[in-house]
C-alpha cells in the first residue's frame, strides 16, 4: 500500500506504512559465506536473504521449523547463491560446534557470522523468574559468546583470502536500541543486549590485529513477528510513533541492506561500533519540542 499523509501531520507517514523503498542489489559478497543464527524469520530472515543477493553462500540456522529455514534457502538460491538450513540451540556448545562443523564441510570455510538470534520474555522486575532470566541470557548473549568463540577460531586459521576480503573474518553482532536505553518490564532483555555491546567491543578490540573486524547493529521498531502487537492496529502504530522522530516503523530489509555493508569490504575501517538502524528512537524524541 503506497504512503499516505495524515490529515492533521502532514508529511507523516499514515498506518500502515508503505514498506521500504528497494536498493540496486550490488554483488559485494560474491564468493563468500555467512553463518546467520536466528535466520528462518524476522530480521534474520532479511539479513540472510540480503546476504545472498549479495552473493554470499548462506548458512541458515533456526531452531523450530524447517519449513521457514527452506523458504529462505529458496529464495537465497534463486539469486544464485548456495544456501543450506541447520538447526541448532545457539546456548548449547555442542549444537554450536556442530554447526560450524557443517559450515565448513558444505561450504570449506566461513567469512562472516551474524549472531541475530534472541528471544524475549516478558515480566515485571518482581515476577520474572530465574529461568525467564537465564533463558534469554543464554540466548541472546551467552549464544553469541560461543558463536563468535567458534568463529574466530577458524577465521585465524583460514586467515586473510586476498580474492573474497581484506579481513579474517567479519562478525556482527543484531543488539537493539536496548543496549542504550533502559527498558521497564523487560530487565533480561536490555541486560542482554547491555552485555551483547560490551562483548561486541571487547572482542573488537582484541581481534583488531588480527584483522577480524566486529561490529553490531541496533535496530529500533522494525516489523517483525515479535513485535506484531505494536503495529498491526492503527491506534497500536499510532502510539509507536511518538517514540521515533522519523514517524515510520523500520522494515526488515533496511537491516539486511545495512548488515551487507558492514560484512563487506566497504566498510573495512568500521570497527568496534554499534550501528543504529532505528528512525531516530535513540534521539530521546521526549524532548523533540523542547522537553
Amino acid at each position: 500500500m503506497p504512503p499516505v499523509n495524515s490529515s492533521n501531520s502532514p508529511g507523516t507517514l499514515a498506518w500502515p506504512a508503505s514498506p521500504a523503498p528497494s536498493c540496486p542489489v550490488l554483488r559485494l559478497l560474491a564468493g563468500q559465506t555467512a553463518l546467520v543464527t536466528g535466520a528462518s524469520s524476522g530480521i534474520g530472515r532479511a539479513i540472510a536473504i540480503a546476504l545472498g543477493h549479495a552473493g554470499a553462500n548462506v548458512v541458515i540456522n533456526y531452531l523450530g521449523s524447517p519449513k521457514k529455514a527452506e523458504e529462505v534457502a529458496k529464495e537465497i538460491q534463486r539469486c544464485g547463491s548456495r544456501a543450506i538450513s541447520v538447526a541448532a540451540d545457539v546456548s548449547k556448545p555442542d549444537q554450536v560446534q556442530s554447526m560450524f562443523q557443517q559450515t565448513v564441510a558444505e561450504f570449506g570455510r566461513l567469512d562472516i557470522l551474524v549472531n541475530n538470534a534472541g528471544i524475549q520474555l516478558d515480566a515485571a522486575f518482581e515476577d520474572l523468574t530465574l529461568d525467564q532470566w537465564q533463558r534469554v541470557i543464554d540466548v541472546n548473549l551467552t549464544g553469541p559468546f560461543l558463536c563468535c568463540q567458534e568463529a574466530v577460531r577458524l577465521f585465524n586459521k583460514q586467515g586473510i583470502n586476498p580474492a573474497l576480503s581484506c579481513a579474517a573474518g567479519k562478525i556482527l553482532c543484531i543488539s537493539s536500541v536496548h543496549e542504550v536505553i533502559p527498558w521497564a518490564g523487560h530487565v533480561n532483555y536490555a541486560a542482554s543486549k547491555g552485555g551483547l555491546m560490551l562483548l561486541m567491543k571487547s572482542l573488537a578490540q582484541e581481534m583488531a590485529p588480527r584483522r577480524i573486524r566486529v561490529n553490531s547493529i541496533a535496530p529500533g521498531a522494525i516489523r517483525t513477528p515479535i513485535n506484531t502487537a505494536a503495529w498491526e492496529t492503527r491506534e497500536a502504530y499510532d502510539d509507536l510513533l511518538k517514540l521515533i522522530p522519523q514517524k515510520r516503523i523500520g522494515e526488515p530489509e533496511e537491516i539486511g541492506r545495512a548488515a551487507v555493508w558492514l560484512a563487506s569490504d566497504q566498510s573495512d575501517y568500521v570497527h568496534g561500533i554499534t550501528l543504529f538502524v532505528d528512525g531516530g528512537m535513540t534521539l530521546y524524541p521526549g524532548f523533540e519540542t523542547g522537553g
